[in-house]
């Protein structure tokens, strides 16, 4: 029988304490549907997934940076503005694409972490605890990144909410969709009851299965995968020998109609592929 332990507490609870947590700095309002509103949406959950700990605005600003500075190298050297161009595109993207791989480690890291914590959870939980307890105590013992997160809705839970509620943003927070077992776990036991530590086992077990089937179907489309890869370089290697041949080939290509409509309608193709690929693949490799 898990048992409640006060003596956790240092402040009396009051849920109207929460209110005095500080809030996340976003580009996005919540009001509109438009594209504007996604774009805005998408790079606000991408820095707070990816644990970066610079301000949004921050970032931005080192995008842009980065873009004026790659691009104005270029244009200084091959004094070719077209080339100049997507050189500033390419370093204005560069940061985001920092940021998507450090969100991309920091979930694979978290869903390694989460079986042991489940267990961690149910051990401290078997010794008599309650729950809130528990997880305050394995908060405070699991390392980042999974810790970090686990520690903010400790840190609520002081401030007087319940341990659901608490926990409930845990998904969105990290990107990790494994996670959303664990505070579903935790909502129902709270709401009508039943054998939390048996449910918590049974979980990490659940997670443990899934995390092999997800190291399965990576390994089954790793061929789809490396394509992907490819279908981007390719077209990249092959402008760029025809450039170290001939200098002026762009110029040349770019002269004509038919050379315009060729070289835009293969961008965009391409670009439009690339983003099919990776929306595809990212889907399928989802934790």
């Amino acid at each position: 029988m898990i048992a409640p332990n006060p003596s956790l507490r240092t402040i009396e609870r009051r849920p109207e304490f929460a209110d005095l947590l500080k809030e996340d700095v976003s580009f996005s309002t919540g009001a509109g549907t438009g594209a504007a509103e996604s774009l805005n949406s998408g790079f606000d959950t991408l820095m707070l997934q990816s644990g970066i700990r610079t301000a949004p605005g921050i970032w931005l600003g080192l995008c842009v940076v980065a873009g004026i500075t790659l691009g104005g190298t270029v244009l200084v050297i091959s004094e070719r503005p077209f080339l100049a161009a997507i050189a500033g595109i390419l370093g204005l993207i560069m940061p985001l694409l920092l940021a998507q791989t450090l969100r991309g480690r920091r979930q694979a890291a978290i869903s390694l972490q989460l079986p042991s914590m489940a267990e961690e959870l149910s051990r401290v939980a078997r010794t008599g605890r309650n729950i809130e307890h528990a997880f305050m105590m394995v908060a405070a013992d699991t390392p980042v990144p999974l810790g970090e997160e686990l520690r903010i809705s400790a840190r609520r839970i002081e401030m007087g909410l319940d341990v659901a509620s608490a926990t409930r943003d845990l998904v969105s927070r990290t990107g990790v969709t494994t996670l959303a077992m664990l505070t579903a776990a935790i909502a129902v036991n709270q709401e009508t009851g039943g054998d939390l530590i048996q449910v918590l086992e049974k979980l990490a077990i659940s997670v443990r299965d899934r995390q092999h089937f997800v190291a399965r179907q990576k390994a089954a489309t790793i061929s789809s995968r490396l394509g992907a890869i490819m279908m981007a370089v390719v077209p990249v290697l092959v402008v760029s020998f025809y450039m170290f041949r001939d200098p002026d080939y762009l110029t040349r290509l770019l002269s004509s109609n038919w050379g315009r409509i060729s070289f835009w309608g293969g961008l965009v193709l391409q670009l439009v592929g690339g983003l099919l690929a990776y929306r595809i693949l990212s889907r399928t490799a989802r934790l």
